[in-house]
Protein backbone atom coordinates (compact mmCIF):
# COMPACT_ATOMS: atom_id res chain seq x y z
CA UNK A 1 0.00 0.00 0.00
CA UNK A 2 1.35 3.42 -0.96
CA UNK A 3 2.28 5.82 1.80
CA UNK A 4 -0.07 8.72 2.35
CA UNK A 5 1.54 12.17 2.02
CA UNK A 6 2.67 13.66 5.33
CA UNK A 7 2.31 17.38 5.99
CA UNK A 8 4.46 17.25 9.13
CA UNK A 9 7.27 19.80 8.65
CA UNK A 10 10.88 18.71 8.82
CA UNK A 11 12.12 18.91 12.40
CA UNK A 12 15.07 21.25 11.85
CA UNK A 13 16.19 23.75 9.18
CA UNK A 14 17.58 22.32 5.93
CA UNK A 15 19.91 25.07 4.62
CA UNK A 16 20.99 23.65 1.26
CA UNK A 17 21.94 27.11 -0.05
CA UNK A 18 21.82 29.25 3.10
CA UNK A 19 20.12 29.29 6.53
CA UNK A 20 18.89 32.77 5.55
CA UNK A 21 16.33 31.04 3.35
CA UNK A 22 14.93 28.80 6.09
CA UNK A 23 11.99 30.00 8.20
CA UNK A 24 9.89 28.32 10.93
CA UNK A 25 6.70 29.08 9.01
CA UNK A 26 5.42 28.28 5.49
CA UNK A 27 6.55 30.55 2.64
CA UNK A 28 4.28 31.29 -0.34
CA UNK A 29 5.93 32.48 -3.53
CA UNK A 30 4.68 33.56 -6.96
CA UNK A 31 7.05 32.82 -9.84
CA UNK A 32 6.30 34.86 -12.95
CA UNK A 33 7.82 34.01 -16.31
CA UNK A 34 8.90 37.16 -18.13
CA UNK A 35 8.75 37.65 -21.88
CA UNK A 36 12.18 38.12 -23.39
CA UNK A 37 13.51 38.03 -26.92
CA UNK A 38 12.46 34.38 -27.11
CA UNK A 39 10.42 33.59 -23.96
CA UNK A 40 9.93 29.90 -24.72
CA UNK A 41 13.59 29.04 -25.33
CA UNK A 42 15.22 31.61 -23.01
CA UNK A 43 12.76 32.49 -20.22
CA UNK A 44 13.53 34.73 -17.28
CA UNK A 45 11.58 34.73 -14.00
CA UNK A 46 10.76 37.09 -11.17
CA UNK A 47 9.90 35.48 -7.81
CA UNK A 48 7.79 37.50 -5.36
CA UNK A 49 6.43 36.97 -1.86
CA UNK A 50 2.78 37.39 -0.82
CA UNK A 51 3.31 41.14 -0.39
CA UNK A 52 4.57 41.58 -3.93
CA UNK A 53 8.19 42.08 -2.91
CA UNK A 54 10.84 40.67 -5.23
CA UNK A 55 12.67 37.78 -3.56
CA UNK A 56 14.63 36.31 -6.47
CA UNK A 57 15.29 36.87 -10.14
CA UNK A 58 16.13 33.99 -12.46
CA UNK A 59 17.96 34.57 -15.71
CA UNK A 60 18.88 32.25 -18.53
CA UNK A 61 22.65 31.96 -18.44
CA UNK A 62 24.97 31.66 -21.43
CA UNK A 63 24.77 28.45 -23.43
CA UNK A 64 28.10 26.66 -23.13
CA UNK A 65 29.07 25.31 -26.54
CA UNK A 66 31.43 22.47 -27.36
CA UNK A 67 32.28 20.57 -30.53
CA UNK A 68 29.75 17.85 -29.68
CA UNK A 69 26.92 19.57 -27.83
CA UNK A 70 25.83 22.48 -25.66
CA UNK A 71 24.90 22.81 -21.99
CA UNK A 72 22.19 25.06 -20.55
CA UNK A 73 22.46 27.36 -17.54
CA UNK A 74 20.06 29.25 -15.32
CA UNK A 75 21.27 31.72 -12.71
CA UNK A 76 19.34 32.77 -9.59
CA UNK A 77 19.92 36.17 -7.95
CA UNK A 78 18.62 37.48 -4.64
CA UNK A 79 16.69 40.76 -4.34
CA UNK A 80 19.97 42.70 -4.00
CA UNK A 81 21.30 41.28 -7.26
CA UNK A 82 23.76 38.80 -5.73
CA UNK A 83 24.15 35.50 -7.56
CA UNK A 84 23.26 32.75 -5.10
CA UNK A 85 23.19 29.67 -7.33
CA UNK A 86 23.96 28.60 -10.89
CA UNK A 87 22.09 25.69 -12.44
CA UNK A 88 23.76 23.81 -15.28
CA UNK A 89 22.40 21.02 -17.41
CA UNK A 90 25.08 18.70 -18.67
CA UNK A 91 25.31 18.35 -22.42
CA UNK A 92 23.40 15.40 -23.93
CA UNK A 93 22.14 14.47 -20.48
CA UNK A 94 19.06 14.66 -18.24
CA UNK A 95 21.33 15.59 -15.32
CA UNK A 96 21.40 19.04 -13.74
CA UNK A 97 23.92 20.45 -11.26
CA UNK A 98 23.50 23.29 -8.78
CA UNK A 99 26.55 25.37 -7.79
CA UNK A 100 26.94 28.01 -5.11
CA UNK A 101 27.32 31.49 -6.60
CA UNK A 102 28.41 31.97 -10.19
CA UNK A 103 31.31 29.51 -10.25
CA UNK A 104 30.69 26.02 -11.65
CA UNK A 105 33.58 24.19 -10.03
CA UNK A 106 33.40 20.87 -8.17
CA UNK A 107 34.15 22.46 -4.79
CA UNK A 108 31.09 24.70 -5.15
CA UNK A 109 28.67 21.88 -6.04
CA UNK A 110 25.52 21.91 -3.89
CA UNK A 111 23.44 19.16 -5.49
CA UNK A 112 22.75 17.14 -8.61
CA UNK A 113 19.33 16.32 -10.04
CA UNK A 114 18.44 13.58 -12.49
CA UNK A 115 15.30 13.59 -14.63
CA UNK A 116 13.95 10.06 -15.01
CA UNK A 117 10.87 8.58 -16.64
CA UNK A 118 8.90 5.96 -14.76
CA UNK A 119 5.57 4.52 -15.89
CA UNK A 120 5.03 7.34 -18.42
CA UNK A 121 5.66 9.97 -15.73
CA UNK A 122 8.74 12.09 -15.21
CA UNK A 123 10.43 12.41 -11.84
CA UNK A 124 13.33 14.41 -10.49
CA UNK A 125 15.73 12.69 -8.09
CA UNK A 126 17.89 15.14 -6.13
CA UNK A 127 21.17 14.28 -4.39
CA UNK A 128 23.01 16.71 -2.12
CA UNK A 129 26.75 17.05 -2.72
CA UNK A 130 27.48 15.25 0.57
CA UNK A 131 25.56 12.20 -0.68
CA UNK A 132 28.40 10.83 -2.79
CA UNK A 133 27.05 7.27 -2.93
CA UNK A 134 23.74 8.46 -4.43
CA UNK A 135 22.03 5.18 -3.54
CA UNK A 136 18.99 6.97 -2.08
CA UNK A 137 17.95 10.46 -3.14
CA UNK A 138 17.76 13.29 -0.59
CA UNK A 139 14.69 14.79 -2.26
CA UNK A 140 12.42 13.82 -5.12
CA UNK A 141 9.90 15.69 -7.21
CA UNK A 142 6.77 13.95 -8.46
CA UNK A 143 3.64 15.11 -10.18
CA UNK A 144 1.87 15.89 -13.38
CA UNK A 145 4.43 18.26 -14.83
CA UNK A 146 2.47 18.85 -18.02
CA UNK A 147 -0.64 19.17 -15.86
CA UNK A 148 1.03 22.06 -14.07
CA UNK A 149 1.57 20.72 -10.56
CA UNK A 150 4.18 18.84 -8.58
CA UNK A 151 5.14 17.93 -5.03
CA UNK A 152 8.64 17.83 -3.53
CA UNK A 153 9.30 15.11 -0.95
CA UNK A 154 12.12 14.52 1.53
CA UNK A 155 14.07 11.50 0.30
CA UNK A 156 11.90 8.50 -0.51
CA UNK A 157 9.55 9.35 2.36
CA UNK A 158 6.00 10.69 2.23
CA UNK A 159 7.05 13.95 3.94
CA UNK A 160 6.17 16.92 1.74
CA UNK A 161 8.57 19.88 1.84
CA UNK A 162 7.05 22.00 -0.96
CA UNK A 163 4.26 22.10 -3.54
CA UNK A 164 3.94 23.85 -6.89
CA UNK A 165 0.97 24.55 -9.14
CA UNK A 166 0.80 26.47 -12.39
CA UNK A 167 -1.87 29.05 -13.13
CA UNK A 168 -2.81 28.36 -16.75
CA UNK A 169 -4.09 30.94 -19.22
CA UNK A 170 -3.78 31.92 -22.86
CA UNK A 171 -0.63 33.82 -21.90
CA UNK A 172 0.95 30.55 -20.79
CA UNK A 173 0.78 29.28 -24.36
CA UNK A 174 2.49 32.47 -25.55
CA UNK A 175 5.57 31.86 -23.43
CA UNK A 176 4.37 33.47 -20.22
CA UNK A 177 3.49 31.57 -17.06
CA UNK A 178 2.88 31.86 -13.34
CA UNK A 179 3.77 29.26 -10.73
CA UNK A 180 2.44 29.35 -7.18
CA UNK A 181 4.79 27.66 -4.72
CA UNK A 182 4.26 26.79 -1.05
CA UNK A 183 7.43 25.92 0.86
CA UNK A 184 6.87 24.14 4.17
CA UNK A 185 8.58 25.26 7.42
CA UNK A 186 12.36 24.84 7.85
CA UNK A 187 12.93 24.13 4.15
CA UNK A 188 15.38 26.27 2.17
CA UNK A 189 13.05 28.16 -0.17
CA UNK A 190 15.89 29.28 -2.47
CA UNK A 191 16.70 25.61 -3.01
CA UNK A 192 13.04 24.89 -3.78
CA UNK A 193 12.99 27.69 -6.36
CA UNK A 194 16.07 26.12 -7.97
CA UNK A 195 14.31 22.74 -8.22
CA UNK A 196 11.20 24.36 -9.71
CA UNK A 197 13.41 26.00 -12.34
CA UNK A 198 14.69 22.57 -13.32
CA UNK A 199 11.17 21.15 -13.37
CA UNK A 200 10.06 24.08 -15.54
CA UNK A 201 12.38 22.92 -18.32
CA UNK A 202 10.16 19.86 -18.72
CA UNK A 203 7.52 22.18 -20.18
CA UNK A 204 9.85 23.64 -22.77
Amino acid sequence: MAQKPSFTPVASPVPVISPLFCTPHPVDLAMNKKCGLCPVLFPNFVVKDVNGNIVFKVKHGPVQMSYYASSTQRVIFDAAGNCIITLRRQALSARWEGFRGDITKAKDLLFTANITSRAKAKRLDVFLASNTAQEVCDFNVKGSFWGGSCVIYAGESSTIVAEMRMKCSVRTCLGYGKYMVTVHPNMDYAFIVALIMIVETLYD
